[in-house]
């Protein structure tokens, strides 16, 4: 019996140009992702508020995971 023939699958790219019917990536500049350019800085200050809402969401979104993690077994 002889083996089924696969077809190969086009490359994203190909595909991509199919159905846009130009080629990618589009013209013009690329964006700009250098992220030696970056600065991250932190200004948030020392103590950040917290409202008992805020925690009441936290409880009840995350209870599993705090019970994991602070309660010993």
């Amino acid at each position: 019996m002889p083996r089924p023939v696969l077809k190969s699958v086009p490359a994203v790219s190909d595909q991509l140009e199919a159905l846009l019917g130009y080629p990618w990536p589009f013209p013009g500049r690329p964006p700009k992702h250098d992220l030696s350019t970056w600065t991250v800085t932190d200004d948030w200050p020392e103590h950040v508020p917290v409202t008992e809402a805020e925690m009441e969401v936290f409880e009840q979104w995350f209870a599993d995971l705090f019970d994991e993690q602070f309660i010993s077994n």
